[in-house]
């Protein structure tokens, strides 16, 4: 563990919908205070539930008001008694202020390179200005190149990435997918990429699995968020009801956005059934993965990361709306091997999924399909940024009006 006595990095995790961005930038987080001693971490985020989550040592958290986007696209505040815009203006003023006091040597900034709305504007022109390094930090799969493409020409976001940013990174492997495929960036922007590696996760180790009184040898359900999870797990358990020899034991974690009308149908039709555990959410997720024989799941980055990184059979069924993200990195995986796939189509068929789930347990775990992909994309995180803090410290050129 090397020493900064007075480094500092801020994250930026924007949270409009599920739980993904708010964990992966924890998991970075954690990662950079275990290698290095006494540097101090703040992670800005929307997410309304980031206190269910336990932080370490010198990660602190500042929660600016949560906004929430619609399946049309359209955003809205959480809250129903504050405007939209109110909403967004407090949010940019609280992370300008924020990023102003702290004065970081470093600011990653997670998948939206201006901030919802381009609240962060404001904020990458100071840094950039004091001299603070600016990383963009993006998952391995953003979109479909056509969605990412229209996002990005509407706001000019390929030139601004230039102009505001030092380096890109992808949380991926460059064999599996290029977030930037089809998409018309400078050459300038190219080059600052770095593939770090996926994120690989590790099952804390002070979690006391006895107290969720889990059965043995189960397959686990899950859905991240929740939000969007309600058709997963009634595919599953319409495939149980069709095949009532389908009895191995299942634990289903709902999420915690999860409706409550969904949450009770989902309960009473598994009561119903044997051998099924529902649980509403669990922050230490990680520990239940690890002990399960297999996983399904959407396949949401992180949840992928965990498949990844426990060797855990899986069956993808990803959703292809309003984003295509999941579908494309569950057809990917499934073409290298890793994991099995339907899509939500074939999925509704209780036919077809009963026995997609009665291969799950028999099928190759990941690793034995001698498909590479990379994992060690925290160590090549903390190696960049320990390059970035070691730096002597340099004036700039003044920051170019946009």
């Amino acid at each position: 563990m090397r020493r900064h006595d007075h480094a500092r990095v801020l994250l930026y995790s924007h949270d409009t919908f599920g739980l993904g961005h708010l964990r992966r930038c924890r998991e970075i987080a954690h990662a950079l205070v275990e290698r290095f001693k006494r540097l101090q971490v703040l992670i800005v985020s929307g997410s309304s539930i980031a206190g269910a989550f336990d932080f370490r040592a010198r990660v602190d958290f500042i929660k600016i008001p949560s906004v929430i986007k619609l399946y049309n696209g359209e955003y809205t505040s959480l809250s129903q008694h504050i405007d939209l815009g109110e909403t967004l203006e407090m949010r940019r003023a609280i992370i300008q202020q924020a990023a102003e006091i702290y004065r970081p040597n470093v600011f990653i900034v997670d998948k939206e390179p201006l901030g919802l709305r381009g609240e962060l504007e404001q904020t990458l022109n100071m840094l950039k200005a004091r001299g603070s390094t600016l990383v963009l930090g993006l998952r391995e799969v953003l979109d479909s190149p056509e969605q990412v493409r229209a996002e990005w020409q509407r706001n000019d976001v390929g030139r601004k990435i230039e102009a505001f940013y030092d380096a890109v990174w992808v949380y991926g492997s460059k064999g599996f997918w290029d977030p930037l495929t089809g998409i018309d960036v400078p050459g300038s922007v190219r080059a600052r990429m770095t593939f770090t590696g996926h994120l690989r996760r590790s099952a804390p180790r002070t979690h006391n699995m006895r107290s969720l009184d889990l059965p043995d040898d189960y397959i686990l359900v899950t859905a991240g968020g929740g939000g969007d999870g309600g058709p997963l797990m009634r595919q599953v358990l319409a495939a149980r009801e069709f095949d009532r020899t389908l009895d191995f034991p299942l634990v289903m974690i709902l999420g915690p956005f999860m409706v409550a009308e969904e949450r009770e149908e989902i309960r009473e039709r598994a009561r119903r059934l044997a051998s099924i555990t529902v649980l509403d959410f669990e922050s230490q997720i990680e520990v239940i993965m690890l002990r399960a024989s297999a996983i399904v799941s959407m396949g949401g980055y992180n949840t992928f990361c965990e498949i990844l990184s426990f060797d855990k059979r899986a069956l993808l069924v990803p959703r292809s709306r309003p984003r295509r993200e999941q579908h494309i990195r569950a057809a990917r995986a499934a073409e290298l091997g890793i994991v099995d796939m339907l899509d939500s189509s074939a999925a509704g068929d209780p036919s077809v999924m009963a026995r997609a789930l009665r291969r799950l347990p028999g099928r190759p775990l990941p690793s034995a399909q001698g498909a590479s992909v990379d994992l060690d994309g925290l160590q090549a995180i903390g190696e960049m940024v320990g390059v970035f803090i070691d730096d002597v410290v340099r004036p700039l050129p003044a920051f170019a009006r946009l």
